[in-house]
């Protein structure tokens, strides 16, 4: 323990002034004594410690000179303000929970128990809070753990980037190289910027059923701007090997209770400056979780709010008559309360109900209270009622309330219900077509109302009979007028919010499969974006997705048979046998026509093949800026058909140039928060481009900025030093870009890829060329002001940079590839899996990773890495579009047919399945079984998505409504 730093050790005793609450200083103080309070410069040296067998000192010796008063004043203070909730063993006296005196707060401590500790602004750069420490710029992550007890090593600061050193000079595995931490005293203990009476590591673990160590490295993990990328690929041994999902529910979650916690802290700053902060409001406020308890508690006290009755009987000085029913009932005399001119005060029975409405306060307000109704609540069958509005009935729009047909009369347990259901309910409501309340049982407000007078408000001493009915009356309007409705807001704000999450997670993970579609190379493809009046647009696209061609056909106006010439001879010219239909209007119309066409073999020698394109968003892309720069001098029009060619061809590469809300990943995506939705198609973009990799020597600039680490404006540096400079020949040249730091470069560097190939063909043509520009470039730069020097090593390439291992884990590869007696010039050949295999079959996995001082997950990216061929693409595992011939109506279908199809559109009720008829059957959720969705080959997560190939059994055929319910039978 001799490596902790002093302050670790001392602090038991010993506290700095930065940990008193600034909020909580008395307003009549002097300003010489709130210099007292908090001298933060006054006192340069900490007391001694006594040693193992010395005694401890007394406090009485302390020195009673003016900085030994202060000294003492504050240790007291900071004894006494300790009320943090404890979330860790509790081992560690200092995380006990103290109940604040109420008359005490505000004023000057007489004792040790009297405010709660709302300390300011802490940092949270180590796993104590106390040792700083970054994961992400001078460790090697990957193969780090978190920092517990005396395990850190203090390394010196590097101005380069220091990834290329083994993890074992970094940090020490043998203590848990899985990268758990140790059980140790507070070790999940988190500080942040506004403390309050729960721990925020505990409160995100209960939250999100996430351990709670995960969630404190994640805490640091995002503090230090990780991207979700960046963490789910390369620091899976602290985060437990979490999928990206997760991660966002994580993060998302931790910024809903750092902004409840922002939010308390504003308030207690605004009710202190008004002077109606107490200690029982400060405890309260204190003690909130979520917006709803927060607003429940502070709600009275907002600017503009006329004041509870509660506020206006102690106005009227009733309350010491409250609290004395509660406290010392036999002095209680409410006659004399009683001013005959005074409104409120007039007779007995105003007093009393002033009394009553004092007390209901105080009930509605303690949190035993709310966690016993919350308790019982749980254990009883509340439900979710919604009617057809009586106004609606009368003067609604039919069409609108038939959509909400099932809602009319409907009514569910709220631990039942699903999240599709809340949704409509929330619109139907928003519409004034539906009235929406929870109902409660009677049996709990009468078990409530019994422990709250019997058990936790008993008074203390015998209570008189008309004493007696004032408390039962309290406790039975504190529920009625206070806690019942606090409680269906809580219930109604808690479903909308697990609804709307687990719709965006819906969303993100339909984006996910539609990005990672698997794309079509080598073929020359005719875009179709069908239409009636004004034709339909043609675009045929090279299989390096040049334009070659675009066209207007008219096909359903009465010049089919003319425009097939047309077609053909496009077909024919540019050796075109894949045709792509936009899914808009005249869609099933286009369709019917070229297969019409190709079942007749009007296209031959060509064996023509066509398949149907979701084109959301494709009409807001050809107007957008992007499409103009793109496509200067192609029509708006047309644009579309070339988009719609380009998403078979590519389609990360194309539906990344679209704001993902456009896309159309679900259903509900209006009624849910556009904040949390945004974020999270974006986040998922950002993963899926990530993933994927994008060779930075030919990828555009759209697609470059969603890599992890970039942004809008590195993106555009890197292009155009690659305009300015030529091609980028490895990954260490991407430290010369402007704006793009040591975090930046850390973030990206492991997705950026570079073709080998193209590489060393450049490189053996234009060494010449590129060594008298880079001694030119050099040579100015330093004649206008010192620039990092470019050293000949980086201008060779290099090997890993094809690969998904990142540069703090080249040193790790090398000896890996050492250690099997491969060469990084054979990376992605038969050779080294094999060499790799019979060294694992060998040393196994664990020990070899033991051998090289890193842990088994950078191991096995290192393993993948090398072992991947060139070129390797994730989405090779995802379905492609699927192409057809034919096509079936909609009355050709019979009950129990088996068929084929592709998934369209996920919901939280079904999954919607095109079967090529026209229209999308429905398996609804209760047919989708685990056995059903086993699949031989990997999947990242995914589930049953969009473009997954599924064989179905028609179920149902219900023509007049346009609806086939089908059931899976199992997943291609």
């Amino acid at each position: 323990m001799s490596s902790l730093p002093r302050r670790v050790k001392s602090e038991a005793k010993a506290f700095t002034s930065e940990e008193l609450p600034s909020f909580l200083n008395s307003s009549s103080e002097s300003e010489e004594e709130e210099e007292e309070w908090e001298p933060k410069s006054k006192i340069t040296k900490r007391p001694r410690l006594p040693k193992k067998n010395e005694a401890k000192p007394k406090k009485a010796a302390a020195p009673r000179s003016a900085v030994g008063k202060k000294m003492v004043k504050k240790v007291a203070i900071k004894e006494e303000m300790d009320v943090s909730l404890p979330i860790a063993p509790v081992e560690d006296n200092r995380t006990q929970l103290l109940k604040p005196k109420e008359e005490d707060v505000g004023a000057k401590p007489k004792s040790l128990n009297q405010i709660p500790e709302v300390p300011k602004k802490m940092e949270m750069n180590s796993f104590h809070g106390k040792t700083k420490k970054n994961l992400g710029s001078d460790e090697k992550p990957s193969t780090s753990i978190p920092i517990v007890g005396n395990q850190v090593k203090h390394e010196k600061c590097e101005e380069a980037f220091a990834f290329d050193e083994p993890a074992s000079k970094k940090i020490k595995l043998t203590a848990c190289p899985e990268g758990k931490p140790v059980k140790s005293h507070g070790g999940n203990k988190i500080k942040e910027e506004f403390e309050m009476n729960w721990d925020i590591v505990q409160a995100l673990s209960e939250i999100t059923n996430v351990e709670p160590w995960v969630c404190a490295n994640l805490i640091r993990l995002f503090q230090e701007e990780n991207t979700i990328p960046f963490i789910a690929r390369y620091r899976k041994e602290l985060i437990n090997n979490l999928e990206a999902d997760a991660l966002r529910e994580v993060q998302q979650t931790l910024e809903e209770l750092r902004t409840v916690a922002k939010k308390t802290h504003a308030m207690i700053q605004k009710l202190k400056k008004e002077g109606k902060l107490s200690g029982c409001l400060l405890k309260a406020l204190l003690n909130c979780r979520t917006l709803e308890e927060l607003d429940h508690v502070s709600a009275p006290y907002k600017t503009g709010s006329k004041g509870t009755k509660a506020q206006r009987a102690k106005q009227l000085g009733l309350e010491p008559a409250a609290l004395s029913l509660l406290q010392n009932p036999v002095e209680l005399n409410l006659f004399s309360y009683i001013r005959p001119s005074t409104k409120g005060l007039a007779t007995i029975q105003e007093v009393e109900a002033g009394v009553q409405h004092i007390l209901a306060d105080i009930f509605a307000k303690d949190k035993d209270t709310l966690d016993f109704i919350r308790k019982l609540c749980q254990q009883r069958y509340i439900s979710i009622q919604s009617n057809l509005a009586k106004v609606s009935s009368k003067s609604g729009n039919e069409k609108d309330i038939d959509k909400f047909q099932l809602y009319h009369e409907f009514s569910c347990n709220i631990k039942n219900i699903q999240h599709h259901q809340i949704l409509a309910i929330n619109r139907g409501e928003n519409l004034k077509i539906l009235t929406v309340k929870v109902n409660i049982p009677d049996g709990v407000k009468n078990e409530f109302c019994w422990w709250c007078v019997n058990e936790r408000w008993r008074p203390k001493h015998f209570l008189k009979p008309e004493f007696m009915r004032i408390l039962r009356n309290s406790v039975e309007d504190a529920y009625k007028r206070l806690i019942y409705p606090l409680l269906c807001r809580e219930f109604r704000s808690k479903l909308t919010s697990d609804a709307e999450k687990e719709s965006v997670m819906m969303f993100g993970r339909n984006l996910r499969q539609l990005l990672l579609t698997s794309p079509v190379r080598g073929r020359t493809l005719m875009g179709v974006d069908p239409g009636y009046k004004h034709g339909c647009k043609l675009a045929i696209i090279s299989p390096t997705s040049q334009i070659l061609h675009t066209d207007v056909v008219y096909l359903h106006s009465g010049q089919g048979f003319r425009e097939a010439e047309k077609i053909k001879g496009l077909l024919l010219q540019y050796n075109c046998s894949t045709v792509v239909i936009g899914n808009g209007t005249a869609c099933r119309e286009t369709e019917a026509y070229f297969a019409d066409l190709i079942m007749k073999k009007y296209f031959a020698p060509l064996d023509v093949v066509y398949c149907i394109v979701s084109e959301a968003g494709a009409s807001i892309y050809s107007v957008s800026p992007e499409a103009s720069k793109e496509m200067p001098d192609l029509d708006p029009n047309l644009r579309s058909a070339v988009s719609i060619a380009r998403r078979v061809q590519d389609p990360l590469a194309e539906l990344v140039k679209i704001e993902p809300k456009h896309i159309g990943v679900g259903m509900y995506q209006h009624d849910v928060s556009q904040t949390l939705l945004k974020a999270t198609l974006d986040s998922v973009v950002e993963e899926c481009v990530s993933f994927v990799g994008v060779d930075i020597n030919i990828c555009s600039e759209i697609l470059l900025r969603h890599i992890a680490g970039l942004n809008a404006n590195r993106a555009k540096n890197i292009i155009e030093w690659r305009e300015k400079n030529g091609p980028f020949i490895n990954r260490e040249q991407l430290k010369e870009v402007k704006g793009l730091g040591p975090k930046s470069f850390q973030q990206c560097a492991g997705f950026i890829r570079f073709n080998q190939e193209y590489i060393k063909t450049f490189c053996s043509s234009k060494k010449t060329e590129l060594g008298s520009r880079a001694l030119l470039t050099k040579a100015g730069a330093l004649a206008k002001k010192k620039s990092k020097p470019t050293p000949c090593a980086l201008q060779q390439p290099n090997p890993l940079d094809q690969t998904c291992i990142h540069p703090e884990s080249y040193n790790i590869a090398m000896r890996f590839l050492s250690f099997i007696g491969g060469n990084a010039n054979d990376i992605g050949k038969s050779d080294i899996q094999q060499k790799v295999n019979a060294v694992i079959q060998k040393e196994g996995l664990e020990g070899t990773a033991k051998r090289l001082n890193t842990t088994v997950h950078t191991l096995q990216l290192i393993i993948d890495g090398l072992t991947q061929p060139e070129g390797y693409d994730i989405r090779t595992d995802f379905d492609k579009p699927d192409f057809k011939r034919s096509i079936v109506c909609l009355e050709d279908l019979s009950v129990g047919a088996v068929l084929t199809g592709k998934v369209e559109n996920a919901t939280q009720f079904g999954v919607f399945v095109d079967i090529g008829v026209g229209k999308a059957g429905l398996i609804p959720v209760r047919n989708i079984t685990e056995a059903k969705l086993s699949k031989v080959k990997k999947r990242r997560s995914l589930g049953l998505g969009p473009g997954e190939r599924v064989e179905v059994k028609v179920l149902n055929v219900d023509i007049p409504r346009l609806r086939i319910t089908l059931d899976l039978i199992r997943v291609l």
